[in-house]
């Protein structure tokens, strides 16, 4: 059997949101990736000559981490010195982080806001800053960004490798679709089967029989006159003869020279596919979600029973005998 896909469904029969709503994952968004701590409180700080405003520790192991230094007002003439500490635990030693020393804060700057994302290697980071001549206001901060890591498009390619799946598994076609059909000679009965179920016979739909002579000349047959068609309800439609009609008794091109051009599937919308089908599309994202890897010699590989159901569930078309 000859056929080829002139054009693929419009859209599948399970979302993206339905797919990750059955695995119980999400891909995540800013605000719920990013996290944002208060180092030293924004406010107005009393002049301190050292280092000895020191902020609160946060825990940036394995995250991206910026930090920030929001200015608000000098005091007259007042200045702000504002670096980066570091250390592996919360209550150890901390030390100066080579880099993160920030420009000095002035009046002509009180309005500027700095950042410096944090590079170092250690657990813990805090700000300790010193404020000279008169009291600023001023305040620091770490944004801890932790993302899920995103599969969306791994998980687009599993649905549609999920629906490509159960249609081979069931003989199927479950989403609006148009093949091309390539017979290699006319029956001796009245009748032509025509794959995957389901066919569409609307207005724009109406399968399209054409046929080659053996000079390559296509001829497009008439629907009611030359042919009908019976959709046979979810099973293989036909082709038929008409009362006392026969098929073109031309010679035929050698290759394909018969071509059956049909629309199948329960729908265009994702709502037409049967809900045991879409659950069998579900079911083998799933499991080829959890088990990315090869199958390990040795190790048993186990069967999907309830996918397996799910497609009997769809049905099954097992008679495939086409010309």
């Amino acid at each position: 059997m000859i056929v080829n896909l002139y054009s693929g469904p419009a859209l599948e029969p399970v979302t993206l949101d339905q797919l990750k709503t059955h695995l119980g994952i999400s891909s995540g968004t800013i605000p719920t990736d990013m996290t944002p701590y208060t180092c030293i409180a924004s406010g107005s700080h009393a002049v301190v000559t050292s280092y000895s405003l020191l902020g609160t520790a946060v825990d940036v192991l394995g995250k991206t981490a910026v930090v920030y230094l929001t200015p608000v007002n000098n005091g007259t003439n007042g200045t702000v010195d504002v670096k980066i500490q570091e250390c592996d635990t919360e209550g150890g030693t901390w030390t100066d982080w080579a880099t993160g020393a920030f420009t000095q804060v002035t009046e002509a700057t009180d309005t500027t806001i700095q950042e410096k994302a944090y590079t170092g290697t250690k657990r813990y980071i805090r700000t300790a800053a010193k404020t000279l001549v008169a009291a600023c206001e001023f305040g620091t901060s770490v944004m801890v960004w932790e993302p899920n890591v995103s599969e969306d498009d791994m998980l687009n390619e599993l649905i549609t490798a999920g629906r490509l799946a159960v249609e081979h598994d069931t003989n199927r076609k479950l989403i609006t679709q148009t093949w091309d059909y390539y017979p290699q000679s006319w029956p001796n009965c009245d009748r032509i089967k025509i794959p995957y179920g389901n066919i569409q016979n609307g207005e724009s739909t109406t399968p399209v029989v054409t046929y080659k002579d053996s000079d390559g000349t296509e001829t497009t047959m008439t629907v009611t006159t030359d042919y009908l068609v019976l959709t046979n309800g979810d099973q293989c439609g036909f082709i038929v003869l008409p009362e006392s009609g026969t098929w073109p008794s031309v010679t035929l091109y050698p290759s394909n020279p018969i071509k059956i051009r049909f629309t199948c599937g329960y729908g265009a919308a994702a709502s037409d596919v049967p809900v045991t089908a879409k659950q069998a599309i579900k079911r083998w994202c799933a499991n080829n979600y959890m088990n990315r890897g090869d199958n390990v010699l040795g190790q048993t590989v186990s069967y999907d029973r309830t996918y397996d159901n799910m497609c009997n569930l769809v049905g099954r078309l097992r008679d495939l005998d086409f010309l």
